[in-house]
């Protein structure tokens, strides 16, 4: 590789600052210098690339020249980016620990209740979860692995397809018994409470209005009904009674199972999205991270073929 040409950081700070406030002296407080030395700095810096940054005002104020411009924009880039890689140097080197960043709701309903296997198969392995319903940035956040909800297009970044996504009514026994309320077909949920999920960050999610659309059912006013910001809200208030969610073979947990709800006819509606397990290509491989890879790809495989078996 050839030598780099390239001017002092030191100047070149200076001046990302001063362009940044438009002023020497906020330059100045915020790199712990003098104005003056600022200035000193960016007429440096002005030598050696030959031509003007800035321009100086009548008011003590400067002004970006159009190269100014155009540099300081790139030069703002490059030392974001450096000091993320700065801080990812300085991070400690914890090889048998990850932390999975993932949405509220598959940690509560899924992630969590399997940990105790993960323990089980690999002792030392040492997981944090996090809580975000954002894309991960890899390259700013300290986060290993992401579990999110989406149509699978990460470039640059081992994809893994863990489940995809079904909607279904559920109820608890009791209101499935109710002779005064019958609850045998879509259309019967016109005599029932629908209890909604509605929640933040998540585009094109399925609600009630568009699951009885896919269905038919336009004569059911699908707008009625208590709302609840995340899935284990709306199920809870289900398995109370209250009326009827929509639940997710994802996300639907240990309801079924223990009886706690049921399903009352097997319409099912397939969601636009799928669960994926992402992570850089380029830490693909490293240990801790390729186990829990391991790990969570056999354990979604046994969840899907339960539920193809229910």
């Amino acid at each position: 590789m050839s030598r780099r040409d390239l001017p002092p950081l030191t100047y070149l700070r200076a001046f990302e600052s001063a362009a940044r406030h438009r002023n020497f002296e906020k330059a100045g407080d915020e790199l712990a210098v003098t104005a003056s030395a600022i200035g000193q700095h960016v007429r440096s810096l002005e030598t050696w690339l030959r031509r003007p940054l800035f321009t100086r005002l009548p008011s003590k104020g400067v002004a970006l020249t159009e190269a100014g411009e155009r540099y300081a924009a790139t030069i703002s880039q490059v030392l974001d980016q450096l000091n993320e890689a700065t801080a990812r140097a300085l991070r400690p080197e914890t090889p048998n620990a990850l932390t999975v960043s993932t949405l509220p709701s598959f940690a509560l309903n899924w992630l969590i209740p399997r940990l105790g296997s993960l323990k089980e198969r690999q002792p030392n392995l040492e997981v944090r979860v996090e809580i975000s319903v954002s894309l991960t940035d890899f390259a700013r956040e300290n986060v290993d692995v992401a579990i999110r909800s989406g149509r699978g297009h990460y470039p640059g970044m081992q994809t893994d397809l863990l489940m995809e996504e079904n909607f279904f009514p559920v109820c608890s026994a009791t209101l499935l018994g109710d002779p005064a309320r019958p609850l045998r077909e879509p259309s019967d949920l016109r005599y029932h409470t629908l209890l909604h999920e509605i929640p933040e960050g998540i585009p094109d999610f399925v609600t009630w209005p568009r699951w009885l659309a896919a269905l038919g059912m336009t004569e059911i006013d699908a707008t009625r009904g208590p709302q609840f910001s995340h899935t284990f809200m709306a199920l809870q208030a289900a398995a109370s009674g209250q009326g009827v969610a929509l639940a997710t073979n994802v996300l639907i947990g240990d309801y079924l199972d223990a009886g706690r709800l049921v399903r009352p006819f097997a319409h099912q509606f397939r969601g636009p999205h799928q669960y994926y397990l992402v992570c850089p290509e380029t830490s693909a491989q490293r240990p801790a991270i390729a186990a829990f890879r391991r790990w969570i790809c056999a354990e979604a495989a046994a969840h899907v073929a339960l539920g193809a078996s229910q």
